[in-house]
């Protein structure tokens, strides 16, 4: 009988870098590789933390006795590169320099690619990225933002959604290429998705639109946000670490951790309540805008991502949306294990890897 499969999924972000291994379906080691801001704040950019991170991650995989017996593949998560079709891609030259050189913006899911390459060199096996930032399937109409020199861009938590979308088809017991569905990732940024028989049709750009989260802005009033820019005397730079990291819950409350916001609501602190409360109205009203994508014919919303392990704001969600369908509660990030899935379906023939950029 032939060996399971061996796979090593690696998911970076801002200060960490999780990891997992996989033989086959059954994850054998998991470990969230810490990296000190003072380290991180040495590197000009992103992409340079490369070899930083990549031996952090080998120390920690020989420590638990997961170096000497090759994989079979390494799957990083895809960060903001050229707008590809879902799917696990092949990682080639031209993707490496796309994450590299940030073609549609520098972020620590950039360095997916370039670790997977990095490591498969060290430990074998072949290098993939599945569902990246970047994945676009929008509809000619979710193109147009208002003005002509500026496109909506698809840029959301893909792999989530779409690993987060076969579970859900699983429990409703239809295959995903049947249903119409939203799925609404609740973490650090906030995504919804209308997936119109599978494919992500529409998505509000978690970075700069849609609702505010625990960190992040979301979309705020164009005039006003001007008015604040040159009241402040505030340039681009400063204003983007505003709208990505000052922003939401933060800027209302004094925290980003959504889990202590909660305790100060079950201590009575009513502007808590207020503000999460806010934060699940807005999620509601672009559920209910991504409904109207699809004609309201939807067979299910699902609610993911960290924050849905709150009964507190899962409950807000559900009370504004139950009239448009049922809602689903499949909570977490599953990324390491969507990643894992994707290599696993190429490994056994299931799928075949694409070609960046083409797909």
């Amino acid at each position: 009988m032939a060996s399971a499969h061996r796979v090593l999924a690696v998911n970076p972000g801002g200060m960490t870098t999780k990891i997992a291994v996989y033989e086959g379906d059954e994850r054998v080691f998991e470990a969230s590789v810490e990296h000190r801001r003072e380290d991180l704040a040495t590197f000009e950019a992103i992409p340079d933390q490369m070899g930083f991170r990549k031996e952090a991650i080998e120390g920690v995989l020989e420590e638990a006795g997961h170096i000497g017996r090759p994989y079979d593949a390494v799957v990083g998560r895809g960060g903001l590169l050229k707008p590809i079709p879902s799917g696990v891609y092949a990682v080639n030259a031209e993707m490496l320099e796309d994450a590299r050189v940030g073609v549609q913006g520098q972020h620590a899911s950039n360095l997916g690619a370039l670790l997977a390459a990095g490591l498969s060199e060290d430990l074998g096996g072949a290098a993939f990225i599945a569902d990246p930032v970047s994945v676009d399937e929008f509809e000619p109409l979710a193109r147009y933002s208002g003005h002509r020199d500026i496109e909506r861009k698809s840029l959301g938590h893909a792999l989530n959604t779409k690993a987060t979308a076969k579970k859900a088809a699983a429990k409703l017991g239809r295959p995903l290429g049947s249903l119409n569905l939203i799925v609404a990732h609740l973490g650090s940024g906030i995504s919804i998705t209308p997936l119109d028989r599978g494919r992500m049709v529409d998505v509000n750009n978690a970075a700069s639109g849609g609702p505010f989260s625990p960190e992040r802005t979301g979309g705020l009033p164009l005039i006003e946000m001007l008015d604040f820019m040159n009241e402040g005397g505030h340039d681009s730079d400063r204003m983007k670490a505003i709208i990505l990291k000052e922003g939401g819950l933060q800027s209302y409350l004094g925290t980003n951790r959504f889990r202590d916001v909660i305790d100060r609501i079950e201590r009575g602190d009513e502007r808590a309540g207020e503000v999460v409360e806010a934060m699940a109205y807005q999620i509601a009203k672009e559920i209910g805008g991504m409904a109207t994508v699809l004609r309201g014919r939807v067979d299910a919303i699902v609610l993911t991502g960290a924050m849905a392990y709150s009964d507190h704001l899962t409950g807000l969600v559900r009370d504004r949306v139950s009239f448009i369908a049922d809602t689903l509660v499949l909570p977490g990030e599953n990324e390491l294990e969507s990643l894992a899935s994707g290599a696993l379906a190429v490994l056994r023939g299931d799928e075949v890897a694409r070609k960046y950029p083409i797909g």
